[in-house]
């Protein structure tokens, strides 16, 4: 029996922006109503820890190369900045967060002593 591609009916073959129309009103209605959900962070982190393992459970989630992971990262990243929608980090602020990171990486493996503090910042 031949395959038939599937045509798009109903909301599939709307226009995009009347079928954002469309969603956003439906958002609307769900929070005036008071049943949309809402994640906190924590449910958000759960919710993505829950879906990632249930991935690799079935052998579906993707597993890019460091190169496609750094590919991705640049064209979101591009993206947000033509969009004005990225996170600008102060040069202070982007300092703190590396450092965070790697305590938080280090910690991981094995403890370890706190870092010296940085020149000028000493106390004798």
């Amino acid at each position: 029996m031949p395959e038939h591609p599937k045509s798009r009916r109903g909301f599939a073959a709307m226009d995009p922006a009347k079928q954002r129309a469309i969603a956003s009103r439906g958002g609307k209605a769900a929070h005036e109503k008071g049943t949309a959900h809402e994640f906190n962070s924590a449910e958000a982190r759960l919710a993505g820890r829950k879906g990632g393992e249930i991935a690799h459970q079935r052998g579906t989630a993707h597993e890019f190369t460091s190169e496609e992971a750094r590919l991705a990262g640049r064209k979101g990243g591009e993206t947000a900045h033509r969009r004005g929608t990225a996170h600008e980090f102060t040069s202070e602020e982007a300092r703190l967060a590396g450092r965070k990171g790697g305590k938080a990486r280090r910690e991981g493996a094995r403890p370890q002593p706190p870092p010296p503090e940085p020149p000028g910042k000493q106390v004798a």
